[in-house]
This record gives structure tokens, C-alpha cells and sequence, in this order.
């Protein structure tokens, strides 16, 4: 399973996001969008969101922390 959080040092619900996956065991790379303007634009033209965080788990986009759509997304 592929899972990327495009996320910034300061959103408290990135934060959530990655506390989440650390506590299911789940690798994930971590992309700070405030940091790269490349990956910024990656995540903006995959979702249509400015906001952070993104979770994309096999190409399927989560916008915000939602604790349901990422178990099911995971099969948690």
C-alpha cells in the first residue's frame, strides 16, 4: 500500500493524520507542502484543496483528518 500525507508543520489536524497512521502501523510518506511548491501544486491539482492535510492512500485522495474514511480506505 502506497500512502502519502501532504501536510504542513503547523496544521494541528497533520498532525492527527500521522499520529493515526503511527498508531496502525501504517508507512507513509510525509510531503511538507509549505516546504515544496512542486508537491504543493501536485496536491492541489489532484484534490482541487489548498487545505491540508491530503492523505493519499493508492491513488484514492482524503481531504482532512477523517478517522472512518481512512480506516476504510486502509482496511483498519
Amino acid at each position: 500500500m502506497n500512502v502519502t500525507v501532504y501536510s504542513t508543520p503547523t496544521c494541528p489536524y497533520c498532525k492527527l493524520v500521522k499520529k493515526f497512521l503511527t498508531k496502525h502501523d501504517v508507512a507513509f510518506t510525509d510531503i511538507d507542502v509549505s516546504a515544496d511548491a512542486k508537491a504543493a501544486e501536485a496536491m492541489i491539482k489532484k484534490t482541487g484543496q489548498l487545505g491540508v492535510p491530503v492523505v493519499d492512500i493508492d491513488g484514492k485522495t482524503i481531504v482532512g483528518f477523517d478517522e472512518e474514511k481512512l480506516k476504510k480506505a486502509l482496511g483498519i
